[in-house]
């Protein structure tokens, strides 16, 4: 599907990407996806707010017709009972809209299908509809841009675990593998520095948050962080000594 506008047809929805925060990191297929669909739909908090729906306000000032909104009200939480009822409510809806013949666009902070929440509207769409996915920048590669260091080299392996992993998971993730990202740190922050002590990669680790934002925080030296829990936007990219003193000299070239 290369020109969007063109063959985007009724009933369609699509899991658009767009990416980890900065609105220039939008590719241009989802800046097109955007301004072209029918009802944006986006994760809301309780106060109405929402991060997706952010990224994208520089599509959504130029649209190539009317649109409507569909925000789905969502709490962040470990329990899911309330967000599958959140999931359910949220594809009746948009089942309504594409019956309709519309085309739904549903904004994703990253990529759609990494740890996205289109994953599980995707799952309970009815399979008379019709579905597209628009890849999005995730947030551990927009990390180590701003870190200006490589995950992996050659012959190095690379997992990407969550914090919400159990110890013995994440101690195993460590030890294995030359690079490792921890998404989803900020809960477990305190228990995530410990495990990196116990596993001698404490001074292999970098911690972001809000990367490519205007609050964007980067801490190279973990020493400097504060041992208690941080936001839900925040991570762990974790790479041998080699490759960050590499790193550091060519950014001091």
């Amino acid at each position: 599907m290369n020109d969007l506008a063109s063959t985007v047809q009724a009933g369609l929805f699509i899991g658009v990407g767009v990416g980890p925060g900065d609105p220039e990191l939008l590719t241009l297929k989802a800046y097109r996806a955007i301004q072209h669909a029918d009802v944006i739909c986006y994760l809301e908090n309780e106060s109405g707010k929402s991060q997706a729906l952010d990224i994208a306000v520089e599509a959504l000032k130029s649209p190539i017709k009317k649109q409507q909104h569909l925000g789905v009200r969502f709490a962040m939480s470990r329990e899911r009972v309330a967000a599958n009822l959140a999931y359910d409510k949220a594809i009746g809806q948009i089942q309504e809209q594409l019956k309709q013949g519309k085309t739904v666009a549903f904004l994703c902070e990253g990529d759609p299908l990494f740890f996205g929440s289109f994953t599980y509207l995707l799952e309970r769409l009815d399979s008379q509809f019709a579905s597209h996915v628009i890849p999005g920048i995730p947030a551990f590669v927009a990390a180590t841009a701003e870190l200006k260091i490589p995950l992996t080299v050659l012959k190095q392996s690379f997992a990407v675990i969550t914090g919400r992993h159990s110890d013995a998971k994440i101690k195993a993730a460590l030890l294995e593998h030359d690079a490792v990202v921890i998404m989803k740190a900020g809960i477990e922050r305190p228990r995530l520095l410990t495990l990196l002590k116990e596993t001698q990669r404490f001074d292999d680790a970098n911690y972001l948050e809000y990367i490519s934002r205007d609050n964007q925080k980067i801490i190279t030296d973990l020493n400097l962080l504060e041992n208690t829990a941080g936001p839900y936007f925040s991570l762990f990219v974790i790479t041998r000594q080699e490759l960050r003193k590499k790193a550091n000299q060519e950014m001091k070239v």
